[in-house]
């Protein structure tokens, strides 16, 4: 690559990081983990509202419990791991980061980008049917989804979070052009 395109490429994900860190707010586990705060709910369109409404104020920590769900999952069947981050190399080695016009060579054979996509490909999908990673990565999807739904429907949401998404939405003009539903006229309009 060259340093034109390596800093270039830097100042994009410099910028991702940025706008990824001002909008994506951690919570204090603190009060993720507030026991006073925890309670059954009455119904069960309660317990769906509580999900939402601590799935927005949550979101992060709540993403951070699945990746670490998913982690686990992945860490305890190593050669799987290990498969899987030689699949991950063998992508980046010789599909991502190679230069375009630098030649893929294997044993005095010239592949081409297409050779190498397809074989790169095959050699993914056999790895993912061999070590089952696929069951692996949506059993532990759905262990961590379903703890997460099981916090969001015992916690209760307090009522600082209905405030801050109302200054949000009003703050970042969603409705800059609020007029009561009186003054919408239906039909001809009148000269």
């Amino acid at each position: 690559m060259s340093p034109e395109k390596v800093s270039v490429t830097i100042a994009t994900f410099q910028n991702f990081l940025t706008r990824l860190h001002r909008h994506a707010k951690r919570r204090p586990w603190t009060e993720l983990a507030d026991r006073s705060s925890i309670s059954v709910p009455q119904s069960l369109a309660e317990a769906y509202s509580r999900v939402r409404k601590n799935t927005i104020y949550f979101r992060v920590n709540y993403l951070i419990v699945v990746a670490v769900v998913l982690a686990v999952s992945l860490l305890r069947r190593p050669f799987t791991l290990l498969l899987l981050g030689s699949v991950a190399g063998a992508w980046l080695y010789l599909y991502v980061l190679r230069q375009p016009e630098q030649q893929l060579v294997i044993f005095g054979r010239v592949f081409t980008d297409c050779e190498a996509l397809v074989g790169l490909s095959f050699a993914t999908v056999a790895v993912a049917l061999w070590t089952n990673v696929v069951s692996v990565i949506i059993s532990a999807v759905t262990v961590g989804v379903a703890v997460v739904c099981c916090h969001g429907a015992l916690r209760v949401p307090e009522d600082r979070f209905l405030e801050q998404q109302e200054q949000r939405s009003w703050a970042s003009g969603l409705f800059p052009d609020s007029r009561p539903v009186s003054s919408v006229h239906i039909g001809p309009l009148a000269v």
